[in-house]
Order: structure tokens, then C-alpha cells, then sequence
């Protein structure tokens, strides 16, 4: 499974980016998908999850009412939109996905198997 992260960019503070990522390498529509990002000197973290068909989603308590993740089975993307965005969430950001379906959508970065090269975002103040 090869997937591949994109869309990042230096924005301002308050702006807005999407951020994609491609998947190949088997059925995309059959397991979750998710962002984290790891800022200079920290822990990478969970930002958010989507469970295969788009239903059910997840978000980190910084997240929520600012990114929505989706994704399009059609085309094998998942996206992150990111709004209202803020000095603080400047980070390389990573899309993830488990190599089986999982009972419920995790936060926690070892139930993910199958990782992209990360996309920088940088937010100017």
C-alpha cells in the first residue's frame, strides 16, 4: 500500500488549506483512513479519522469545528480541509491507514501500519 500526502503550504494565520492523499495498492474503500502531524520536537498526533464508507468521523479536540476530513472511494483520495488555521498547527502532516479494517475508528498512531511521506504545513502569524 503506497500512499502519498499533499497540498501543504505556508499560509496565514486564518487561512485555509486542503490537504490530499492518494492510495494505491489495494480496495480503498475498505478501511479507515487518517491524519496525524508531528511539529519540530514533539510526539506525532492524531488529528483525525474516517471510517471506510465516510459516516462515521473523528477528530482531535484541536480539530474539531476547524478540519473536516472526507474521503472519495471513486477516486481513491482522502482529504483533510483545514480552516481558521492557527500559528500553533504548523507541523508536517501524515496520512494513515491499518493494514486490516479496524472495530472502531483510533487515535493511536500504532494501529496504523501503512504511512505517507508527509505534507508541510506552515502557518505565518
Amino acid at each position: 500500500v503506497q500512499l502519498q500526502a499533499s497540498g501543504g503550504g505556508l499560509v496565514q494565520a486564518g487561512g485555509s488549506l486542503r490537504l490530499s492523499c492518494s492510495a494505491s495498492g489495494r480496495t480503498f474503500s475498505g478501511y479507515p483512513m487518517a491524519w496525524f502531524r508531528q511539529a519540530p520536537g514533539k510526539e506525532r498526533e492524531f488529528v483525525a479519522a474516517i471510517n471506510w464508507s465516510g459516516s462515521n468521523t473523528h477528530y482531535a479536540d484541536s480539530a474539531k469545528g476547524r478540519f473536516t476530513i472526507s474521503r472519495d472511494n471513486t477516486k481513491n483520495l482522502a482529504y483533510l480541509q483545514m480552516n481558521s488555521l492557527k500559528p500553533e498547527d504548523t507541523a508536517v502532516y501524515y496520512c494513515a491507514t491499518p493494514i486490516k479494517a479496524l472495530p472502531s475508528l483510533t487515535r493511536l498512531p500504532d494501529d496504523y501500519d501503512y504511512w505517507g511521506q508527509g505534507t508541510q504545513v506552515t502557518v505565518s502569524s
